[in-house]
């Protein structure tokens, strides 16, 4: 089984071709990224991704709006544009923790039908302030809703737990059968990012976040089912900075490439 690997253009500071000859170069195969709503630019964007032969992943994270009804029509107007660009899939951080079951539930039921409508997939990520925040809660959606399929970002839950999940063992267990596609970020106790996953310190975190990944990967080998991983460090907040100078503690492309090469070579078997 070939996985293959997306950089993020969440942080991102260079001109789009620049960007784009740097993630090819570096041994993606694409990249996962929302789109803007200007037919032009979004053409520019698809063109510039075509002329590199990457692949994309659409992104949805724009979930604002408190109401839901008008949360549904911003949802459904956010998925309509990226099926639009047909994407590999879409990743969606869908929903609000506040929101109730129902509420939420009406969110999935309407990417489901886009999804069957336009025959582009959309997986549901794992993210701290969306319906799927929590270990536990994402086990009683999985539970009522069985064809639900995911993004895995476990880091949030390490943050939302303040804990490496050892009490939770089913409900990561649940989330891995469902998990379609990874975002190899490493959390911990008290944050949703490590500073530098290089670093030793976060061994211990990083070993748990790889065993968790050899699971899904060793369950999509199994089945001969296609997986995707995108190396999601992120940029500041979600990077430390230096008081007062404002500097990183890391620099976030090296350390997403880091993860790309670790990942190609512990699951190159």
């Amino acid at each position: 089984m070939k996985i293959k690997f997306y950089a993020p253009h969440w942080g991102n500071t260079l001109p789009f071709e620049v960007f784009c000859k740097n993630v090819k170069s570096a041994g993606y195969e694409g990249v996962e990224m929302d789109l803007p709503f200007e037919k032009e630019d979004r053409q520019e964007i698809l063109a510039t991704l075509k002329d590199h032969d990457l692949e994309l992943i659409g992104q949805y994270w724009q979930s604002l709006e408190r109401n839901i009804d008008e949360h549904a029509r911003n949802y459904a107007k956010y998925l309509r544009n990226l099926i639009e660009a047909e994407p590999v899939f879409i990743n969606c951080q869908t929903g609000k923790d506040y929101y109730n079951f129902e509420q939420n539930s009406r969110l999935f039921e309407l990417a489901t039908q886009m999804s069957a409508q336009s025959g582009i997939p959309i997986l549901h990520e794992t993210h701290r302030g969306k319906c799927l925040y929590a270990a536990n809660i994402t086990h009683d959606y999985l539970t009522r809703l069985p064809d639900l399929r995911i993004t895995l970002d476990i880091s949030h839950w390490c943050n939302v737990h303040e804990s490496l999940l050892a009490d939770q063992v089913e409900e990561v267990s649940l989330a891995i059968r469902h998990s379609d596609h990874i975002h190899s970020r490493v959390g911990h106790s008290e944050g949703p990012q490590v500073n530098d996953p290089r670093a030793p310190e976060w061994a211990e975190a990083l070993e748990t976040h790889l065993g968790w990944w050899d699971r899904v990967v060793a369950r999509h080998t199994d089945e001969g089912t296609p997986l995707t991983v995108t190396t999601e460090f992120g940029p500041t907040p979600y990077m430390p900075l230096v008081p007062f100078t404002q500097m990183p503690l890391a620099n976030q492309w090296e350390i997403n490439v880091h993860m790309m090469n670790l990942l190609k070579a512990r699951y190159k078997g």
